[in-house]
């Protein structure tokens, strides 16, 4: 699969939790997600530092100031976060047809809450894909 299909079928499927879905699927989906939102958000906080100013006065008070720059950034990061909010739903669809690829519930997904769970997804992610499961042919073959 593609970067643009994946990016496609994705979208297409942007809240369909049953299924499988491709290691590359997954990663593509999750690369599109660090161009779309994250980079625009480390750009964001850069601008917004870099536009910052602060002084101090004879009593000691810091007084931080936003320039023009420092506004664009707030901008930049405010529509970096709705863009994260759009695509959190899809993320969690795609996350979880990656399990059921690999024959685990969908459900394990809550194993990011705890210390160390999302290295156990991360793993559970970069392992190849299972034969026939309960959740259908793979995508290969589907």
């Amino acid at each position: 699969m593609s970067f643009s299909q994946a990016i496609a079928y994705c979208f297409k499927n942007y809240a369909k939790f049953n299924g499988r879905a491709s290691r590359s699927e997954f990663w593509y989906f999750y690369l599109f997600n660090v161009l779309v939102a994250g980079v625009p958000a480390i750009i964001g906080s850069v601008l917004m530092a870099v536009g910052t100013t602060s002084a101090v006065d004879m009593d000691g008070m810091t007084t931080t100031t936003l320039g023009a720059l420092g506004i664009f950034g707030v901008i930049v990061l405010v529509l970096s976060g709705l863009i994260s909010l759009a695509l959190l739903i899809p993320n969690i669809a795609v996350a979880c047809r990656r399990l059921h690829d690999r024959g685990t519930s969908g459900w394990l997904l809550l194993l990011a809450l705890v210390p160390c769970g999302s290295l156990v997804l991360f793993i559970f992610w970069l392992l190849e894909s299972q034969g026939p499961n309960s959740f259908g042919e793979g995508p290969a073959t589907a």
